[in-house]
């Protein structure tokens, strides 16, 4: 295998990309910004150029308007970089689940033509990391007809199977530069720190914990100190679990899968997650299609995932990914988790939602908008909580669920639900009580 790296500047590295080809822009904090913006500029020349993408972060240079015809954004998940280019002509959205998207570049659904991929420099025998998101950036990897790459000396090296070695990388361009950071602590509410509580009373100790993306997740990890013996296998992670990991609170003892580590398929934080996980063994990332893949979560006991949603309506259909027929985000991997802790030993699938939205809008509704997408369907929804308390619907009929979610409505909406329920279902009342 060849060493040597064919090192370019971004503008000859983004040169290989041709009018009417297929690229990847891996995602998350490992979003190649120097190669985006070399690539924008040559909006002229190029055109009908698909993008296909999870979550990116920072600009979206080939977002703007002046790059119509030029560049289109087919999303698999939609970013806030980009969703207004999503919701016009100018892109489009494909509804997948995270642990599938992987398979739509192997079975060639999507082939892709070029990689553009963040990595950390190579090691000494050659092999370059894929960082803080390994995720569906390792089948783009292993299936495109060209990587680009942009090697970061601040990208950290990550354990698991995100290695690429420097014979696959066609050109590559060098960068010293910070990855973006988020920091979800910063934006909790009083309502995330009751979702919060409610939530870390359910789970045990040696549970194994999934969480998605935002202020809630940060929320219950910040209600979990008292436990014990904790262990993660989530998609992703942010900064809240660094501070249980640290404190010993997370072991990973009790796994069955990947006893003693961390796993996961890609991280969002600060620069105090970026370094703990640089060449840690503690932490194991791996493809999306196999974090994600039910058959192994439910490998491990007690697994709790926690999701959040837009929307809930009265039976307990879950819209998480559209407000109406708006593109807001995507599938991602709720229903993955969901269905994995629901076939886990004593395993709990919990979707956590405030009760109301900025405006004031109860969030537990009647019905979902019109064009709303069904992400997980009432068949698989088990827990809801609000900070108004706990729903437990499995195993409920339709009336029962919606007298359990009326519950922990918002209290100035639960008499406009109760006629709503009223409405539908009438004075019924279940034989046994």
């Amino acid at each position: 295998m060849k060493n040597h790296i064919n090192i370019v500047n971004a503008d000859d590295a983004v040169k290989f990309v041709k009018s009417n080809q297929r690229i990847f822009i891996h995602g998350s904090a490992a979003t190649p910004t120097a190669l985006l913006y070399a690539l924008a500029k040559r909006k002229h020349e190029l055109k009908n150029v698909e993008v296909v993408s999870i979550t990116t972060l920072g600009e979206m240079p080939l977002a703007d308007k002046s790059c119509h015809g030029s560049f289109y954004l087919n999303s698999l998940f939609v970013s806030e970089n980009i969703r207004s280019a999503i919701n016009s002509d100018q892109g489009g959205y494909v509804p997948v689940f995270l642990s599938e998207i992987g398979r739509l570049f192997r079975k060639n659904i999507l082939p892709i033509d070029v990689a553009f991929v963040h990595v950390s420099p190579p090691d000494q025998h050659g092999y370059c990391s894929l960082g803080t998101s390994v995720d569906v950036a390792r089948p783009a990897v292993d299936t495109s007809r060209m990587v680009i790459a942009q090697i970061n000396k601040q990208m950290p090296r990550t354990m698991g199977d995100g290695q690429i070695h420097v014979s696959k990388i066609d050109a590559a361009i060098l960068v010293d530069e910070p990855l973006p950071e988020v920091n979800y602590s910063s934006k909790l509410h009083e309502a995330d720190f009751m979702i919060g509580k409610y939530i870390a009373e359910m789970i045990d100790d040696r549970s194994t914990l999934q969480l998605g993306i935002g202020g809630i997740p940060d929320a219950v990890l910040k209600s979990l100190t008292n436990h014990k013996d904790l262990g993660i296998h989530t998609e992703m992670f942010s900064d809240g679990v660094i501070d249980l990991y640290e404190t010993g609170v997370i072991t990973n003892k009790y796994k069955v899968k990947h006893p003693g580590k961390i796993v996961t398929s890609f991280v969002i934080g600060t620069k105090k997650l970026y370094d703990c996980i640089h060449d840690n063994p503690a932490f194991s990332f791996h493809e999306a299609a196999y974090v994600n893949d039910t058959a192994v979560i439910r490998r491990n006991p007690k697994v709790i995932s926690i999701n959040s949603c837009v929307e809930i309506d009265l039976t307990g259909q879950v819209c998480a990914d559209s407000i109406g027929s708006y593109q807001y985000s995507g599938v991602g991997g709720q229903m993955d988790f969901i269905r994995g802790a629901a076939l886990s030993d004593d395993g709990k699938p919990i979707m956590a939602l405030r009760a109301t939205t900025n405006k004031g809008q109860s969030k537990i509704v009647p019905f979902l908008k019109q064009g709303a997408g069904v992400v997980t369907t009432r068949a698989h929804v088990h827990y809801v909580v609000t900070e108004y308390g706990v729903a437990y619907l499995y195993g409920k009929n339709l009336c029962q669920r919606a007298h359990e979610l009326k519950k922990i409505a918002a209290p100035e909406h639960q008499e406009e639900l109760d006629r709503a329920i009223f409405e539908r279902f009438g004075n019924f009342i279940y034989p046994l009580g």
